[in-house]
């Protein structure tokens, strides 16, 4: 059976292929100095804030430096926190002393700092982690991404200025959320980044696929939680498969398969397993598709995305195979796949966060997304439907909605800049 999401309207997805060019429109009313300071000031508006939470890897980065001992770090200061919960190991408010931050209880005077005016040149809103419900239905967790980006910009459209806003990770829970988020940022003309530090982590092999590229099959390999992982796996295979030729036209759409209907699905030509143990075998993880049957647990998952122009992409959640994330394709033009492994360092202070704070500095110095938010929105939605489908029995969903299109930047990712080697 498929199914259509009911909140789909024309309008609404058609109004996504101007959100790059709007982000660097002319701004309201009020623009932040053209010639800013050494030191750029961002408020911080984040879900909680303890030792390796995503607020201490990032802000905790223009805080303390790029691996937070200390000495250089971006040209970025931390002028106010907001923390929506404390949680037990807190350490905002030790941080907030040690470094002479303010601490406020509500998001609009964090950005004004209890003026009457905003006093920062960008605002990073980290909703990830916190105790925060759950949708009962699909159990996407109810962060609190959309409350943290109205506020945010209520209080700047309140004072008639732009700035640059990221948001970390996926937009929402809800793709109604995200589409109402993205559409606000273009109707403010915001410089809206947003995503996890996936893309722009190191690759293994340190290459990139051309754009242009014409591919006929994509794998995305990953593990964890089918939501807060399964975004990481989606976002990073389409971090590569955006580079294909013609760009990124919107995805029509997408199944999610568990069990038995993983296998019923590999015979049925869902998905490849050849370019499945491809990937995984630059990896460094070289199995057979009878170990890979053998080892995989309940909680494993195959995403199937049907792209608009004709692509098909599998998302394989290999839970018990593998603690990695990756990516393989096909090409038209070599019976060989290409595949990348991006790898990640797996203790404090998670320098692959750098670069991604990389790119926000980039986006709050310049006032351009380093990437396209469409990325971020895509894969959100993406998401959405593909617990939707988790949930209903492995229920085919119609994606008219996700009629995006976008065409890739080319902002490097760690491997592709001297200063990034990756840790020992």
């Amino acid at each position: 059976m498929t199914k259509t999401n009911p909140i789909n309207t024309r309008r609404q997805f058609l109004s996504y292929g101007a959100l790059a060019a709007a982000s660097a429109s002319t701004p309201l009313q009020h623009v932040a100095a053209t010639s800013p300071p050494a030191k750029l000031n961002v408020a911080a508006v984040v879900s909680t804030y303890f030792r390796n939470s995503h607020a201490d890897v990032i802000v905790g980065k223009i805080l303390e430096g790029w691996r937070q001992t200390g000495g250089d770090g971006p040209a970025l200061k931390v002028a106010s926190i907001y923390v929506d919960q404390i949680s037990d190991g807190d350490i905002s408010k030790s941080m907030a002393q040690k470094y002479d931050v303010p601490m406020f209880d509500n998001i609009a005077d964090t950005l004004t700092l209890g003026t009457d005016e905003v006093q920062v040149d960008g605002v990073l809103c980290i909703g990830e982690h916190g105790d925060y419900p759950i949708v009962q239905e699909t159990g996407q967790v109810m962060y609190p991404r959309r409350r943290f980006f109205d506020e945010v910009t209520a209080t700047l459209e309140q004072h008639h200025t732009r700035v640059p806003i990221f948001n970390d990770k996926h937009l929402a829970f809800a793709w109604r959320d995200a589409a109402h988020m993205a559409n606000t940022a273009k109707r403010l003309k915001l410089p809206f980044l947003a995503g996890s530090s996936l893309p722009v982590a190191w690759r293994s092999p340190n290459t990139v696929l051309p754009i242009g590229t014409k591919l006929t099959q994509a794998c995305g390999i990953g593990y964890g939680g089918l939501e807060s992982y399964g975004f990481h796996a989606l976002e990073t295979m389409q971090s590569i498969v955006e580079r294909r030729r013609g760009g990124e036209s919107g995805v029509r759409q997408i199944q999610t398969l568990q069990s038995d209907r993983i296998w019923e699905g590999l015979e049925a030509g869902l998905w490849d397993s050849e370019l499945a143990l491809a990937t995984l075998k630059n990896m460094e993880i070289d199995i057979t598709l009878e170990q890979l049957k053998a080892q995989l647990t309940e909680g494993a998952a195959v995403y199937v995305i049907d792209y608009r122009d004709g692509l098909r992409a599998a998302c394989c959640m290999f839970n018990g195979i593998t603690s990695r994330f990756g990516c393989g394709v096909r090409t038209a033009n070599s019976n060989s796949p290409k595949a990348w492994w991006f790898k990640l360092e797996h203790k404090f202070p998670y320098g692959h966060f750098e670069h991604l704070l990389r790119a926000i500095e980039k986006t709050f110095v310049t006032k351009r997304p380093a990437y396209p938010v469409e990325r971020t929105l895509l894969t959100t939605g993406i998401l959405d439907r593909c617990m939707h489908s988790l949930t209903n029995d492995g229920g085919i969903y119609a994606t008219p909605e996700l009629r995006i299109r976008y065409k890739p930047s080319e902002w490097p990712f760690a491997n592709q800049d001297s200063r990034f080697a990756f840790p020992a």
